[in-house]
């Protein structure tokens, strides 16, 4: 380990364009695969060698062997890319209290640790680089380039599939249809350059060092691209350990610990266009073609997306492309239902009987005292607009959405194992993971706590010895408390926020109908609820902000092992908060709203006071679909312009302020490198709130559709902004990602498979007991007398004897004094029946007719769910064959080259050999005298049969299903 060796610096001096773009070392040839940053803290001496003692620990840079050492041991100098090195080194005093007395310990500490870490990845192959200019504070940056060797190394290590020489035609439809399907396609296809998916494809295989004649490899430089390379230098980062001057593993364990500030990959140079278009990089294809808003209409580059940012990355675009497009069909049925309710608004029975003012339904009053009575007629608008969403074809519309809901699956389905197969992906193992750093540290204090009561107990030593290898259910307990405490806490205080709004809701709604001003108190309805809704706005957006750092915080709690497990927990704690913290005003309107407020002469009371709220005449499905609508569309329209858009442009603002005073000296001596302009973007912190995001949004398409049907049209204009939105985000607001693999989207599959199938149940509910659909049929099938829905109003109102008013509760100026009985909506005997005010018969049979409903909805849609999942196969018919056909295809490749290495040997002891006699065979070395034996003469057999052909091996030897041979037991087991 050369932990005290000195290490040469490389000058950096040149500019970007000279070598490179920023993106080299200072040979200009060898890449910058990966980049750490640390803050250099304290002043650095620069001296000659041949006038400076030798101190025992310091450090400058490294090049792994590219610097002969002089024979003093001091390495004078070297040449690096055919540049010689100035002779003079720069060291970096570890030791020396005398030469820096301001030295703190945790700046020495963290000087050995990357001295140590550093001289581990050189021993691990790969190769370093700093500036030589040495500050005495500031960023300091590490380069770090994999050689070949390692690439090689490492890419057979990890399993990853590379193109061989092969080549396969692809089966592609030749009808008609299709053909011309491809000319429309080619109107929105972006021009990128053909990621390997054209007529043709390269049969891949997981890379081995002893078949690199069988790969395509043109240039060892550009064989595995920038992505590939970044995440091979990640691995080796990942595993790295510093034993000496700490236990920890990794580079993310040393970024917890403040040694380094940060590590990532560069980007392919700048993202804008500059030039000829063929010679573009990657970053500035997906800027002009994928990140930009003038660029909605087309597909998106999803292939070089996965080649720059890697598959997990690559996914979460697809998916979120996937679900788009199939927001298309939904939005048009979603506006056919709501044209149709808009169409037939004038002719619908039940809002005309309301509107009619001859009919003279005096209702009774809507607040104790200060109310009066009031006539029906004057909420004719809230009825004739709750009949644009309440009306007959709301119900084909929950049925289709929870179809689409299962179609949507069903197709990721199919799309997920396509690009698994057009990516290599299928039959990759999971990574191994290594324990995050606070699982680390955790363990690392039990094992010294143990220590110290081994001391303590000597007796006990060798018993209580063992290895302390994992946490414990004991160890995890005090995080598991506080996480149920906490979270039964966060619903409190959600179901607090709800309950707030709705004493919000009554007092005010109370206040407005004391007031003397006639135009207050006929827009009572409509100002409380918006004013509730905007409210309600606006305590979900900062609930969900606090919901998702206590998230955070209670999964830390727990202790994950690893950063999956880690992910996992976090976005299940994550989902559930938000979950209700979006949704629980939405389920109070719906289902709760107007079911306990009571009757009149018998109100349900808050605070002895004020009565509960009850529903508009014309039910609670209006009020649900405002509610519905403002929050999705000021939650969108919010996250997207001032979380998304504002909050970092306003972040990169303040970093840019903040850095200008510091680095305007150096910016006027050299153009900024591309690691500089790297490290000034925001860090990558995962997909989980794009997720989340796009979940939520879910949930508002598929949960209460019935009641909004406009809410995939909205939910696809979001989604089209969006998509660039987060594209552009990833190529010129963020560094880049390491390229991590992934088969699939993981638990956020299980998450929307929850909630298609709970949509179904809430929109049955819904159409059943929220809108007035149910006791529609029920009134026209069982009570009407011509068959129609005449009198329908009629029949939902219930009288109540003015007389029977509790003292201090009826109106105290009434303009009605007429008025002996009023009318209010609900199935209740009338005054003068022996069971006055008791539930009728009418309300039992609508309440029957509610709850089958809610079962023969449920179970035809999950029938016909399971229909549309049975029809629709998961894996497309090509995609098995060409499954089939690679096999095939794999094993014959390595059958001929096996067949070939063996002629070619045998050829080679035939000529130094004696000439055997006839049936001899030539023994062979190493593995190729397991082949199976053939005579290299002898026409025919003993038998007289035709001649034994010789083969090299067969298919069913490399499947391994050739049962034992008498004559060879091992060719069974030949290695391919």
């Amino acid at each position: 380990m050369q932990t005290d060796d000195k290490i040469p610096v490389v000058s950096s001096s040149s500019s970007p364009q000279d070598n490179g773009e920023g993106l080299h070392f200072s040979d200009g040839r060898r890449k910058v695969d990966y980049v750490l940053v640390f803050h250099q803290r304290r002043h650095a001496s620069v001296r000659s060698p041949a006038s400076t003692s030798v101190s025992h620990d310091r450090l400058s840079i490294v090049s792994n062997g590219n610097f002969p050492q002089g024979s003093d041991g001091k390495g004078g100098g070297g040449v690096v890319g055919g540049e010689a090195v100035s002779v003079g080194e720069v060291f970096m005093e570890l030791d020396s209290g005398e030469a820096n007395e301001a030295a703190e310990p945790a700046d020495h500490e963290m000087h050995l640790i990357r001295q140590e870490f550093e001289a581990n990845l050189l021993e691990a192959g790969l190769e370093i680089e700093r500036d030589k200019e040495v500050k005495a504070h500031g960023l300091s940056f590490t380069r770090l380039h994999a050689p070949w060797p390692v690439l090689c190394r490492e890419a057979e290590f990890l399993k990853i599939k590379v193109p061989t020489k092969t080549r396969y035609d692809i089966k592609e439809e030749s009808a008609l249809s299709s053909s011309v399907w491809r000319k429309l396609k080619q109107l929105f296809q972006p021009k990128v350059r053909p990621q390997d998916h054209g007529p043709t494809k390269f049969l891949t295989h997981c890379f081995s060092r002893d078949k690199l004649h069988l790969y395509n490899i043109t240039s060892k430089d550009s064989f595995f691209d920038n992505a590939t390379r970044g995440r091979i230098v990640y691995e080796i980062l990942r595993r790295t350990v510093c034993v000496r001057s700490c236990q920890t593993i990794g580079i993310t364990t040393l970024i917890a610990k403040g040694v380094y500030d940060s590590a990532f990959p560069l980007h392919d140079g700048d993202y804008n266009a500059t030039g000829h278009p063929e010679e573009r990089n990657d970053r500035q294809i997906l800027h002009e073609e994928w990140a930009r808003y003038s660029a909605f209409y087309k597909y998106q580059p999803i292939d070089l997306v996965r080649k720059y940012f890697g598959e997990k990355i690559g996914l979460y675009f697809a998916w979120l492309g996937v679900y788009t497009q199939l927001l298309v069909p939904a939005s048009i049925v979603g506006i056919i239902v709501f044209g149709y309710g808009v169409a037939t608004v004038d002719t619908n029975i039940p809002s005309l009987e309301m509107c009619d003012e001859r009919f003279n339904f005096t209702m009774c009053p809507l607040c104790d005292g200060a109310c009066d009575f009031w006539q029906l007629s004057t909420a004719c608008g809230t009825a004739r607009a709750s009949h644009l969403f309440d009306n007959p074809a709301t119900v084909f519309f929950a049925i289709f959405m929870s179809l689409w809901a299962v179609l949507f699956l069903e197709h990721w389905k199919r799309r997920q194992i396509s690009l698994s197969f057009s990516w290599d992906l299928t039959g990759i193992e999971d990574d191994e993971e290594h324990p995050r750093p606070k699982y680390e540290t955790i363990l690392l204090q039990k094992r010294q706590r143990k220590q110290k009561n081994n001391k303590k107990k000597k007796k006990k030593k060798k018993k209580n010895q063992v290895a302390i290898e994992k946490l414990t259910w004991k160890d995890r307990l005090p995080g598991y408390c506080i996480n149920v405490s906490s979270i039964l806490f966060m619903f409190g205080l959600t179901f607090s926020a709800v309950f707030g709004v709705i004493i919000y809701r009554i007092t005010v709604s109370a206040l407005m109908a004391m007031s003397p001003d006639p135009e207050t108190k006929s827009n009572v309805r409509v100002t409380v609820t918006a004013t509730a809704v905007i409210i309600n706005l606006v305590v979900i957006l900062i609930l969900d902000e606090i919901y998702g750092a206590v998230a955070v915080w209670l999964t830390e709690l727990e202790i994950p092992k690893t950063e999956t497990n880690f992910e996992e927990r976090l976005i299940l704690k994550a989902f559930l908060l938000k979950f209700m913290n979006a949704y629980a005003p939405i389920f109070y309107v719906a289902f709760f709203k107007g079911r306990f407020a009571g009757r009149p002469g018998s109100y349900v009371y808050v605070f002895n006071d004020y009565r509960m709220e009850e529903c508009a005449p014309g039910g609670c499905l209006i009020e649900l679909c405002i509610q519905l609508s403002i929050i999705m569309l000021g939650k969108q329209l919010i996250q997207n312009n001032i979380f998304e858009i504002g909050i970092p442009k306003l972040k990169k603002l303040v970093r840019t302020l903040k850095d200008k005073g510091v680095e305007k000296k150096e910016e006027d001596e050299k153009p900024p490198q591309q690691w500089n302009l790297d490290y000034a973007l925001a860090p990558f912190e995962g997909l989980t709130p794009e997720y989340m995001e796009m979940i939520i949004q879910f949930g508002f398409v598929s949960l209460f559709v019935a009641s909004f049907p406009l809410a995939p049209l909205f939910a696809l204009l979001n989604n089209v902004i969006e998509i660039r939105l987060d594209a552009k985000k990833f190529v010129t607001e963020l560094r880049r990602p390491v390229a991590a693999r992934a088969k699939d989207i993981g638990i956020w599959y299980n998450i929307l498979s929850g909630m298609g199938k709970f949509s179904v149940i809430i929109n049955a509910f819904v159409i059943s007991f929220t809108s007035d659909f149910i006791p529609r049929l029920v009134y026209q099938y069982m009570y009407s007398q011509s068959g129609t829905m005449h009198g329908f109003i009629d029949h939902t109102l219930s009288y109540f004897n003015v007389s029977n008013f509790k003292p201090g509760t009826a109106p105290h100026n009434s303009d009605h004094a007429d008025v002996s009985v009023c009318r209010y909506k609900d199935y209740r005997e009338p005054p003068w029946s022996p069971d006055a005010y008791h539930f009728s018969k009418q309300y039992w049979s609508v309440l029957a007719a509610r709850l089958a409903f809610v079962i023969l909805f449920q179970n035809l849609v999950m029938f016909l769910s399971l229909v549309v999942a049975w029809v629709i196969p998961d894996i497309p018919k090509t995609i098995v064959e060409q499954l089939k056909r690679e096999k095939k295809l794999l094993v014959d490749l390595f059958l001929r080259e096996e067949k070939d290495k063996f002629q070619l040997i045998q050829s080679l002891f035939a000529k130094d050999a004696p000439v055997p006699p006839a049936g001899h065979v030539l023994p062979l070395p190493g593995r190729y005298n397991t082949l199976p034996q053939c005579p290299t003469q002898a026409p025919d057999d003993d038998d007289g049969g035709p001649r034994a052909r010789c083969r090299a091996a067969s298919f069913g030897l490399y499947t391994r299903k050739v049962p034992p041979s008498p004559r060879n037991e091992n060719s069974r087991h030949t290695a391919v």
